[in-house]
């Protein structure tokens, strides 16, 4: 029955992440495809940039909200179940960033699953595990967002802070070790999904924002980017 239980959770963690806030409000507030827009992505950033600031922000606290429901439940219906309360937030953010809400063929026929990059279900995830966790990685983020200017090195802070946050909690024995796979997991999510991002940011051809922002080509025109 644990078994079941398990399953449950996951598969229902996944498709909560799955849903594609960015697209719904981008579409509601313009009109447009948000996959359409810029780098394609779902997304907050993206979603800032299709629809405006609060489009942004309600896109990016909906997300963080997707994984951070998948943890409460996790821990709610199977509270002895570390594993569980790890993989059902890394669930949702598989579904974040593979939406089968947004499946759709390519050029070639294949099928491609839509989403975004998994920075804010990540930061969600880490929340609902420990909810003072917020105070930490929100920080880090928005300083490297806005001081140091690239969002992909913003986006991967989260599952780094994420790591050191409850590695140092298990370590004096306020959360259980199995927390620090989370992190983990989080930050292969995250680089896997920012690849093209750590190419450009090598070649540093990576486009800076926050204080270091140039000017952006028209609205609709899609780029390389978050």
């Amino acid at each position: 029955m644990q078994i079941v239980i398990a399953i449950l959770i996951l598969f229902g963690s996944y498709l909560v992440g799955a849903i594609p806030f960015g697209v719904i409000y981008v579409h509601i507030k313009t009109g447009q495809d948000v996959r359409r827009v810029e780098s394609g992505r779902t997304g907050g950033t993206n979603a800032m940039r299709a629809a405006g600031f609060l489009t942004g922000f309600a896109t990016a606290a909906s997300d963080f909200l997707k994984a951070a429901f998948a943890a409460w439940v996790a821990r709610w219906l199977m509270p002895d179940a570390y594993w569980i309360h790890v993989l059902a937030p890394i669930a949702a953010v598989i579904g974040h960033n593979y939406s089968i809400y947004l499946a759709e063929r390519d050029e070639k026929g294949r099928l491609r699953l839509h989403g975004g990059a998994g920075g804010a279900p990540s930061a969600g995830g880490a929340f609902g595990l420990w909810a003072p966790s917020l105070l930490i990685i929100l920080p880090i983020a928005m300083f490297m967002l806005f001081f140091v200017g690239y969002a992909s090195l913003a986006t991967m802070s989260v599952g780094v802070v994420s790591i050191l946050i409850f590695a140092y909690l298990a370590w004096i024995g306020a959360s259980p070790w199995e927390y620090v796979l989370y992190g983990v997991l989080a930050e292969v999510l995250l680089i896997w999904a920012l690849r093209p991002n750590i190419k450009r940011l090598f070649s540093g051809t990576e486009r800076r924002v926050g204080l270091f922002a140039k000017k952006t080509n028209p609205a609709g025109v899609r780029r390389p980017g978050l």
